[in-house]
């Protein structure tokens, strides 16, 4: 990251609200509020933050950048958004690609422009800690998405069916591929990535603030 970041107090200050964002006709709209309203904290998280609330050069305001069409966002944004909320600092949104100036000084690996992206900031607008895409669990099983999506390429579908797929029988594959994707998403996996993203961020935030 460079001395100088281009977020700034004053930028920081035009991002969206999470009610602004929800409200401003993004994608995945039903995603991002079954995320929202499905992760319950733990009181031992809730626990957690307010120990982090308390510090005296604790978190003051966040940062989320992200795109509407990113699963890892529609999961992980909300997340953000209730991990600030029992901070109760404030939460400002950004779009992704229309601030690439911002991505740029948070690529993961430092290349690629991944997102999720949180960044925590301390009442004088100093950086604490920033969290990128999502949480080790998932880097872990992401592979199971591709498992339940299965493989619809033409030559697959082919197989599956025995006959040339007409673009009719490629196109009923690949909608219920999405359907599976998206029915998977209200189970046990999808929800303990959330779960795993909130004490990734108690993890990154402690141990900046040496608690």
């Amino acid at each position: 990251m460079t001395n100088q970041s281009v977020i700034t107090e004053e930028r920081f200050s035009k991002g969206k609200t999470f009610t602004q964002y929800m409200e401003s006709g993004i994608r995945n709209y039903d995603q991002f509020k079954e995320n929202y309203e499905n992760l319950a904290l733990s009181p031992k998280q809730e626990a957690a933050l307010g120990d982090l609330k308390n510090h005296p050069n604790g978190p003051d305001h966040m940062v989320i950048i992200g795109e509407d069409w990113c699963p890892d966002v529609y999961r992980g944004l909300p997340v953000g958004q209730k991990i600030g909320e029992t901070l109760d600092i404030e939460v400002r949104i950004f779009e992704r690609d229309q601030n690439m100036d911002m991505i740029e000084e948070y690529l993961k690996g430092g290349e690629f422009a991944s997102i999720p992206v949180f960044i925590f900031y301390n009442e004088k607008h100093k950086e604490i800690c920033h969290f990128i895409e999502r949480p080790e669990l998932a880097n872990k099983e992401i592979g199971v998405i591709q498992e339940v999506l299965g493989d619809v390429s033409p030559e697959a579908i082919k197989e599956r069916l025995g006959h040339e797929p007409s673009e009719e029988e490629i196109q009923k594959e690949r909608t219920e591929s999405r359907e599976r994707y998206k029915q998977w998403q209200k189970g046990e996996t999808w929800a303990n990535w959330r779960i795993a993203t909130v004490d990734e961020v108690i993890h990154l935030l402690s141990s900046a603030l040496s608690l």
